[in-house]
């Protein structure tokens, strides 16, 4: 097999590994899989880079390749701590949770969301959580709790 059959089929193999990369990160909304197709792509330039050095008989994309996975790594550690704290948060990994995350009082405008059959999905509401009282006041008590808590 000569030389340019065995780079056009490297190209070839490099080209479906970003187009796959492609179609997965914007067909898929968990952002786990997001991540995953990110670093699929870079995998096939990757692929694309050692082609090219081996075409032109030097060293130079293999190196181009070692800067490549280091950002790969970088990119996949800051995005294992994004997608932790958007589940610890949120429960879930759907991407459209990421547009409720703001400063209380900013105005955000939301992606509506379109069911199956064509309707536009509510937004979940966001739950109420319980807020302790500041240091030093003594919280209300409802005075029938405190009678059933006394003959019970």
């Amino acid at each position: 097999m000569n030389e340019q059959a065995l780079w056009l089929g490297y190209q070839l193999v490099a080209a479906a590994l970003v187009a796959l990369g492609t179609v997965g990160f914007l067909a898929r909304r968990n952002m786990i899989v997001m991540f995953l197709c990110v670093e699929m792509m870079l995998q096939g330039v990757a692929l694309s880079l050692v082609a090219w050095g081996r075409y032109h008989g030097t060293l130079d994309g293999q190196v181009l390749v070692l800067f490549v996975l280091a950002v790969a790594a970088c990119e996949a550690a800051l995005a294992m701590a994004l997608a932790l704290m958007l589940f610890q948060r949120r429960g879930h990994l759907d991407t459209a949770a990421c547009f409720r995350l703001h400063e209380p009082g900013q105005e955000v405008q939301l992606v509506e969301q379109v069911s199956a059959e064509g309707e536009l999905e509510e937004p979940e509401p966001e739950p109420t959580w319980p807020h302790l009282p500041p240091a030093g006041v003594e919280p209300q008590r409802d005075p029938e709790q405190e009678a059933y808590r006394s003959h019970v």
